[in-house]
């Protein structure tokens, strides 16, 4: 058992073994990260490794709570380390370290190469990598206002008047509001002859505002319709939270006079705010190439878009067209190259409603026949493996300009949904349930009255091929989230969808509250 004394003086030893503080070492202009690459792959090659790569990563984030106009939490983390994968005799290796020094390199990577010559007996193919061009670059997510660089009072401010614009509505109960911050620095190397350096920076304002019926005991509540995104500060900035805030506690009130949903098929007209998360589950994950061979089935399960239906399955209407994207501006997804060290890329998952290709990383590609991956590498920590992960993916807008108020006016008996909330989908991706944040009824033209307990329900395919209208740019908004999960252990990837206002004929809603 170790004494305290022993405990110290370990901690002495590993402090003083490891490389400068992360200010230093991710800081501008150093050239510490680019050497202790090179000794990365110069052991791992040593070693030998037939291909190698090193990401050394620093996480940054910023959580601001406030509840019922009083600040109830605030939290900075800071976590950096490295994590070295390579292949020796056709099979993976990964190991990592929070000691960033080249002593420490050295050991992980004679690790990752004994881990490598483990897997060996249970490894049926031999690792295949698509090629791939060698980068000397970097690249930063273009923000205005580094979060990180604000001062924290007007922040605390800002969200505590929006506590003050929900409560002037009378029914307003309570809310609670936050901000949150992310910054991945991240630096790769490959044995190939990649040395990229990123910065990304994600930034998400948000509320929610809860209004009590003390008569009847039941409360409903309303988010805000942001999204998190890859911008900076300045999306704060330009978000009118006060105003939304106000309106929303607005409709929380109103919700409980709200009339009830209707049940029975319906023309359904989604906002972005809502249709972003139908994208996420019914496309997103069902064209990932890893679900569809049957390689992975965490969280979301396999997927019902099996390879025999690539070029030739109809997936929707002729109207449909879904892209992934990791070059969208403002994307969640959104680098300069994945973590295979593959640049960035914009391709058609489905055309014209045609299914026509998956997301790929470097080692699938020859899995359907193709010779380039579609860059969609991304490991969640320096000591996570890289895997196969969404990139943004959305449902281009209509080509003509059509508007919130004409896809309403040509709606003779419809529902309009917008917000997200909860959601259920079985493990092939096919059968799925939705609902929303607020609901409101069409009748001839018009938005008559606020709905309320809504519901829709139907299956991918036939959802899709429903699509018979779309809005055009001007109604075209990103949604997103920072917790697509898959993977075990657990790993956690940002993604954004954008999408325009868009109607579907026919889809079956239900009463949540019968």
């Amino acid at each position: 058992m170790i004494d305290r004394r022993q405990f110290v003086q370990s901690m002495i030893a590993l402090g003083a073994a490891s490389s400068a503080s992360p200010e230093v070492l991710f800081g501008q202009g150093s050239s510490e990260l680019r050497d202790l690459a090179d000794a990365a792959l110069a052991t791992a090659k040593k070693l030998g490794a037939t291909y190698a790569d090193i990401r050394i990563n620093r996480y940054r984030n910023q959580f601001i709570f406030t509840r019922d106009r009083r600040v109830q939490n605030i939290a900075n983390t800071d976590d950096h380390g490295f994590g070295i994968r390579l292949i020796v005799d056709g099979t993976w290796g990964f190991a990592s370290s929070s000691a960033v020094s080249k002593d420490e390199i050295a050991r992980v990577a004679a690790q990752a190469v004994g881990i490598a010559k483990a897997n060996r007996a249970i490894n049926q193919e031999p690792v295949r990598l698509a090629p791939v061009e060698g980068f000397d670059t970097s690249w930063n997510t273009p923000v205005k206002k580094n979060p990180f660089e604000m001062p924290l009072q007007p922040k605390l401010d800002l969200l505590l008047q929006i506590h003050e614009e929900a409560l002037k509505v009378p029914g307003a109960s309570f809310v609670s509001a936050f901000m949150q911050f992310v910054n991945e620095h991240k630096y790769f190397a490959s044995s190939e002859g990649s040395h990229i350096e990123q910065s990304l920076i994600r930034t998400y304002p948000s509320f929610t505002i809860t209004a009590v019926d003390k008569a009847t005991g039941k409360f409903y509540s309303r988010r805000s319709l942001t999204s998190p995104m890859g911008m900076g500060y300045e999306y704060v900035e330009s978000y009118p939270l006060l105003q939304e805030a106000r309106v929303a506690a607005e409709e929380a009130v109103a919700t409980h006079k709200a009339k009830p949903a209707p049940s029975g098929p319906k023309t359904l007209i989604l906002h972005p705010s809502n249709l972003w998360l139908t994208i996420h589950e019914s496309v997103g994950h069902p064209t990932e190439l890893d679900r569809a061979l049957g390689y992975e089935a965490n969280f979301a399960g396999t997927s019902f878009l099996t390879t025999d239906k690539l070029g030739t399955f109809q997936f929707g209407s002729k109207l449909v067209n879904l892209v992934a994207d990791r070059t969208q501006e403002n994307g969640m997804a959104t680098c300069g190259y994945d973590d295979d060290g593959v640049k960035s890329s914009r391709w058609h998952l489905v055309k014209d409603g045609t299914f026509v290709d998956y997301q790929t990383t470097r080692d699938q590609a020859h899995l359907i026949g193709q010779k380039a991956s579609h860059g969609c590498s991304y490991a969640d920590s320096w000591g996570s493996v890289p895997f196969q992960r969404m990139p943004n993916v959305s449902l281009e807008a209509g080509t003509k300009d059509v508007s919130e108020a004409d896809i309403i006016s040509a709606t003779a008996d419809g529902v309009y949904v917008k917000g997200d909330a909860s959601f259920s989908i079985d493990h092939q991706r096919y059968n799925f349930q939705f609902s929303g944040q607020t609901f409101w009824e069409v009748k001839n033209g018009k938005i008559t009255t606020q709905l309320r307990d809504l519901a829709y329900q139907s299956n991918t395919p036939e959802f899709w091929k429903a699509c018979d209208m779309l809005g055009g740019p001007s109604t075209y908004a990103l949604g997103g989230a920072f917790n697509d999960g898959k993977g075990q252990p657990v790993q956690s990837n940002s993604v954004s969808h954008g999408c325009p206002i868009a109607r579907f004929a026919g889809v079956n809603i239900l009463n949540t509250g019968q």
